[in-house]
Order: structure tokens, then sequence, then C-alpha cells
């Protein structure tokens, strides 16, 4: 397989300098770009082409959020993982609304963020196991958080089987093996459902089928 290819933007130098250890333990994966902050993380993304940015939230000229948005309008296959200290539940909705394929916390250890970089490299997102689903699902159902989604949406049979099986994380291959379809075609698909129900991104449709009982 090709290298995944990945940005580091965190204006810690002692955090980059960690993360490209941990990174460097998978020969997959390469670091090919680093940056202080959002701006400079901006500038040189056509000429890194990263498939998947680590993203610091707290960083100065440009934050993490405001650079999530613009790579999200800009550069729409990079995915963006964010990480950070801040793991209040209104926020994290927050960033997943705004583009975000996935969160982590600093402490996270290495295993898990090269984990993260496959999952949202190859399924387009990453909600950390169990713990992160239920949280989605308890805050999204309760209803004090309404992320905006198009309001009566109808599938096709062959779409809500599409959309059940991202949520079991499986990548399109996989999906195309089980239902009989090119991984193009399945694509395909994940792009009519991205369309059709607003969202930005793969952890958009996974969040919507959660607040629609669609999967449990």
């Amino acid at each position: 397989m090709s290298k995944i290819r990945i940005a580091i933007a965190d204006d810690y130098k002692i955090y980059r300098d960690g993360l490209k250890v941990g990174i460097s333990e998978d020969e997959n994966l390469e670091v090919v770009q680093e940056a202080d902050n959002g701006e400079e993380l901006l500038n040189g993304l056509k000429e890194s082409a990263p498939n998947v940015i680590i993203m610091d939230l707290k960083m100065p000229i440009m934050d993490g959020t405001e650079a999530t948005k613009e790579v999200r309008k800009n550069f729409p296959s990079i995915k963006v993982l964010v990480v950070t200290m801040y793991d209040d539940d209104k926020f994290i909705i927050h960033l997943m609304e705004n583009g975000a394929n996935g969160y982590l916390l600093k402490n996270t250890d290495s295993g898990e963020i090269r984990k993260s970089i496959y999952a949202v490299h190859e399924n387009g997102y990453y909600f950390n196991d169990l713990v992160n689903k239920a949280l989605l699902k308890r805050l999204v159902l309760k209803g004090n958080l309404k992320p905006s989604f198009n309001q009566d949406v109808e599938f096709t049979e062959r779409e809500l089987e599409v959309l059940k099986l991202i949520c079991e994380e499986k990548t399109a291959a996989e999906i195309g093996k089980e239902i009989f379809l090119s991984p193009r075609s399945v694509e395909g698909i994940r792009t009519r459902l991205i369309e059709k129900v607003g969202v930005r991104n793969t952890a958009g449709l996974v969040m919507f089928a959660i607040k629609k009982g669609i999967v449990s």
C-alpha cells in the first residue's frame, strides 16, 4: 500500500516530536509537514499533499477550529484528526459538525493515534470506540444539542444499507464486497448520502444515523 501522508499542526515542537516518534513506528505512515499554527499549515498543504492532518486546537495566529473549517472548504478530501486537551461535550459536537473526522485527547497513546489515522483515512471518521459513540448518542438523543441535519430525508433501500455499514466502520472496499458493488459505486452512494443529509463528512453521517435511531 502507498504510505499515508500526515501533517501535524501544533505550536509545541516537543509534542510534534513525540508524535513523530509514535507515528514512525509504523512504516506505512509518513509525516510530510509540520506547522506551528493554522495559517502555516494551510500555506503548505498544496505542496505537502497530506491525507490526514493531526490538528491542535489552541494555536497562535490561526487556531485549529478555524483551520479545520478552511481545510474542509478548500481541501475536502483531507481528513482532520483534532487532538486537544478539551473534552467538553458541546465542543466535541461543534467540531464534528464543522468537519473534523475524529477527536482525540492529548494524552492518547501512540497506538491509538496510529489506529485513528488509519480509521479516518479508510472510513472517513474515528469515534474512540464505544465510549465516544455512547457519548454522541447520549448527547444527540437528549436533544440538548441539535446538529443541523436536513429534515425528512428519504433513502433508498441501498442507501440505507450503505449507511448502516458505514456506521459499522467498514471501508468502501469491505462494503462493496458485502453488497456486491464496486468501491467506486459505494463512494458514490456515500457522497449522495452526505448531500442528502446535509453534513460535511462521514462523521456527520454517523451522527445523523445515531440521532435518527437508524443504528443503535
